[in-house]
């Protein structure tokens, strides 16, 4: 199985970047993952929070393929813990699924197209973080699921 991680914008503070490089090179141990950064849109100022979101589904949507399984990562998603997120990903990987891309929106979300042609909505927390902060978070948890299912000693109940 592959991972994708689609974002929109780039990260601009160094130190996020250099960690998130440390996680997506210890994750490529494990499985193959790309990282696919979309530009932030032009000219938002002049485009409603509707019109936003319309715009960049359709940047994310020509990235998936009709056979990608698409994950949405949003606050009224479901939760877990370390453990049943390493779980579910097993039950992925068992389930013979070629690429499972998971997708963090920009600010105001996910338009309803993209939510129409998800296959599913993970929520990190009830707590709201920035989004270059969101990509290290869930690159870390990816590693550390895998490091469970490895029986590795990286995870601690």
């Amino acid at each position: 199985m592959n991972i994708k991680l689609i974002t929109i914008g780039k990260t601009d503070n160094k130190n996020l970047q250099s960690l998130i490089e440390e996680y997506q090179k210890r994750l490529s141990f494990y499985i193959k993952f790309d990282l696919e950064i979309i530009p932030d849109i032009k000219n938002v100022k002049n485009l409603s929070e509707s019109q936003q979101k319309e715009k960049e589904g359709e940047l994310i949507l020509a990235k998936i393929t009709p056979t990608d399984q698409l994950i949405l990562l949003d606050e009224n998603g479901k939760t877990f813990s370390s453990i049943a997120f390493s779980e579910e990903l097993q039950k992925k990987m068992n389930a013979g699924i070629k690429t499972l891309v998971f997708v963090i929106g920009g600010p105001y979300g996910f338009s309803e197209t993209l939510y129409s042609k998800a296959n599913g909505k993970i929520s990190l927390s009830l707590m709201t973080f920035s989004h270059q902060m969101v990509r290290l978070f869930f690159i870390e948890q990816l590693y550390r699921s895998f490091t469970i299912l490895k029986n590795e000693p990286y995870h601690h109940q």
